[in-house]
């Protein structure tokens, strides 16, 4: 099978669709099916990706893209994140303890 080289604008439009399909919460997985790549390709493509935006790169590194949150929206989120994790945790500590409690009855 012969491999397929992609052209830089080729990559540089591929990954600005897998940053559109990062922030909407996809798996590098499903990205780089999506895009046709293998993972590593994927991963090379954004360690290079300075090379490839040569010029126009500070410009697109400063811009916000839409679905970007601030640091302080995502300070609120991990925060809500890791107070149900702590709740999630009792409960499991709960279950544990009621089935050891329930086998013990046994």
């Amino acid at each position: 099978m012969k491999r397929k080289r992609h052209s830089a604008p080729e990559i540089t439009a591929k990954l600005h669709r897998a940053d559109q399909m990062a922030a909407d919460g996809m798996l590098q997985n499903d990205i780089a099916r999506a895009l046709g790549v293998s993972v590593m390709t994927y991963h090379r493509w954004r360690a290079g990706r300075p090379a490839l935006e040569k010029g126009n790169s500070a410009e697109r590194h400063e811009q916000k893209l839409p679905n970007q949150q601030s640091e302080r929206e995502q300070a609120a989120q991990l925060d809500k994140l890791r107070q149900e994790n702590s709740r999630l945790r009792r409960l499991v500590t709960d279950l544990l303890l009621e089935k050891v409690r329930l086998e013990e009855m046994l």
